[in-house]
């Protein structure tokens, strides 16, 4: 249960970083609603990354390209993908930040649930509760 309290909280940190960047790129810069989501959500999956890796699943040591990093990444980027349809849709209907950033939200709320199952069960949950199964960069890091 504690795993699925960081989860949660380190989506809320995500959600405030990635907001705080969407509504600075709309409100200070002139860039397009959709190219302030494309910037705020690539440059807060970062830290989300780090995050959900380090504190809500214990992982510590070598990051593993192809079975972390990528398909973390992958996942982070369709849903860019489906909130920069959502963005643009609403955007196109409607002139108010207030509009994209709920957009942006409802995106990424509708794959919350289905981003902690594909995280716990195939890229950090997987790799911690079973040691045979470490990634060989971090298995030769260690010898």
């Amino acid at each position: 249960m504690t795993r699925i309290w960081r989860f949660g909280a380190v989506s809320v940190m995500n959600v405030v970083i990635t907001q705080a960047l969407l509504q600075g790129c709309l409100r200070f810069t002139s860039m397009t609603p959709v190219w302030a989501n494309i910037v705020a959500v690539g440059v807060s999956s970062a830290p989300a990354y780090l995050a959900n890796r380090r504190w809500v699943w214990g992982r510590q040591g070598s990051h593993s390209i192809t079975r972390e990093i990528i398909p973390f990444w992958t996942y982070s980027f369709v849903g860019l993908a489906v909130s920069t349809a959502a963005v643009a849709a609403i955007d196109h209907r409607f002139t108010s930040d207030l509009a994209v950033s709920i957009a942006n939200i409802g995106a990424f709320g509708l794959l919350w649930v289905a981003k902690y199952f594909i995280l716990d069960q195939w890229l950090f949950g997987r790799l911690q509760d079973d040691p045979a199964d470490e990634p060989a960069d971090a298995a030769a890091s260690s010898h």
